[in-house]
């Protein structure tokens, strides 16, 4: 008898301790409200090619809401190729010549008001310390206040040669090439020009800004922000209604992937909070492929290029895990293509990076200039990485890990399949849209 009162005591305070550990149910108070005609504007800019330099990639083609709000490669083509997804392709002489160097992030939830550092190496920052409240990547200051985070990251992808601005070859190309992006004849201000030469916008945003008001890339940020706050604001998922008090929202193993999750397996160390991240940076030895992000160099040192503080090296932004089984392949340049091979690398990362299979990346079969395993190739780099990992290995039965994958898998919100609106079937420049076959 009194080993089952034992038993019952620990058992209790084994539920006491993983409730302590679960994060409050997540509402829309968590957000800040949008506007119903400012996100149909942010629709349709988001999905429209005026935003790039040659007119021929939007926002969507690398944030598509029926392929998890990413584009499911390891690392996209941008600008100058053709198609969405795994169909995309290069077509003619004019193509790109790399890979973009990182996979594309998901962007769910990243509207609420917890998220306040952005990109992968958390680049954009609300700080209040910064230019109008937010400390933006050099030679992007801002020229006046933008809302939220989210709207200014939204500032970012049109300056890009590689993403959206393209390489020199038309006039938002050159000021892109010359980092001449505010002012006048800057990347913003001849993207603003073209908008407003489209009557349809012009005349939408006359209506939500007031008529004589001369526009500017922070509205066309903001339009575009409340879209995605709206469109991919996710927080109906199994594991929502559970911590809302069903307790039979989630299946016996989810449950005991819960447990997993919140205990033995320390994945909350780092995916903490309503959204399963902790905002922070970490390095997880994960492989490293492409083209790289140091100039001459395959290397991705992450955290470090924005700090300048070596302990940075190697660290990058804690990913939320909502939808994770919609937005493979994972890791900041999607090493892995399976989720459990990502969960398997979390375990033992320093033998995952020894022992790392280049066939679970998922890239485009196309011919480029650079060789995408570089820094696999060299010993010294990857012993760089491993050196620089913090994670310690973590002993899990293969039950657990099924029951962890279990719980990660109620972590998705049926409606993110599609997204809450979806792609519009024009949009006002008349540019074609990207479609999925």
């Amino acid at each position: 008898m009194r080993l089952w009162v034992t038993v019952g005591i620990l058992s209790l305070q084994a539920s006491l301790s993983l409730a302590a550990d679960l994060p409050p149910p997540v509402t829309h108070a968590d957000f800040p409200p949008t506007d119903a005609d400012m996100v149909l504007l942010g629709r349709d800019l988001f999905f429209d090619p005026i935003l790039s330099g040659n007119r021929n990639i939007a926002c969507a083609t690398c944030h598509h809401p029926s392929l998890g709000s990413g584009d499911g490669m390891s690392l996209g083509l941008g600008e100058g190729a053709v198609a969405l997804g795994p169909d995309r392709r290069i077509e003619g002489a004019d193509g790109p010549r790399n890979r973009i160097p990182r996979n594309a992030p998901a962007l769910f939830n990243l509207g609420a008001y917890e998220f306040r550092v952005l990109f992968h190496d958390g680049r954009v920052e609300a700080d209040r310390d910064a230019g109008f409240g937010m400390r933006m990547p050099e030679n992007a200051a801002l020229e006046r206040p933008i809302a939220t985070p989210i709207a200014a990251q939204a500032m970012m992808p049109p300056t890009s040669a590689d993403e959206m601005a393209g390489l020199g070859d038309n006039p938002v190309g050159a000021a892109a090439a010359r980092n001449h992006f505010a002012g006048e004849g800057g990347v913003w201000d001849l993207l603003c020009k073209r908008i407003e030469a489209v009557p349809e916008y012009a005349d939408r945003f006359a209506a939500l800004l007031g008529p004589n008001r001369k526009l500017h890339f922070t509205d066309v940020a903001r339009a575009i922000a409340e879209f995605e706050a709206f469109e991919f604001q996710s927080i109906d998922s199994p594991f929502d209604e559970y911590l809302r008090g069903d307790e039979h929202a989630l299946t016996r193993s989810q449950k005991a992937g819960l447990e997993v999750f919140y205990g033995e397996g320390q994945c909350a160390t780092c995916h903490s909070g309503p959204f399963q991240t902790d905002h922070s940076f970490h390095a997880i030895g994960l492989p490293q492929l492409g083209p790289g992000k140091e100039a001459g160099s395959y290397a991705d040192k992450g955290r470090i290029a924005v700090t300048g503080a070596p302990e940075d090296r190697y660290r990058f932004r804690t990913p939320s895990l909502r939808n994770v089984t919609l937005t493979a392949p994972y890791g900041h340049n999607g090493a892995y293509a399976e989720l459990e091979a990502m969960v398997r690398h979390h375990l033992r990362p320093i033998r995952s990076l020894a022992q790392y299979d280049r066939n679970q990346a998922l890239l485009h079969d196309v011919a480029l200039n650079t060789d995408d395993w570089g820094a696999m190739s060299d010993m010294d780099e990857v012993m760089r990485i491993a050196e620089a990992t913090e994670i310690m290995p973590v002993d899990l039965s293969d039950q657990q890990v099924r029951d962890l994958l279990a719980f990660l898998a109620a972590l998705t919100d049926p409606a993110a399949v599609t997204g809450r609106l979806g792609a519009p079937t024009m949009v006002p420049s008349g540019l074609p849209l990207d479609t999925l076959r």
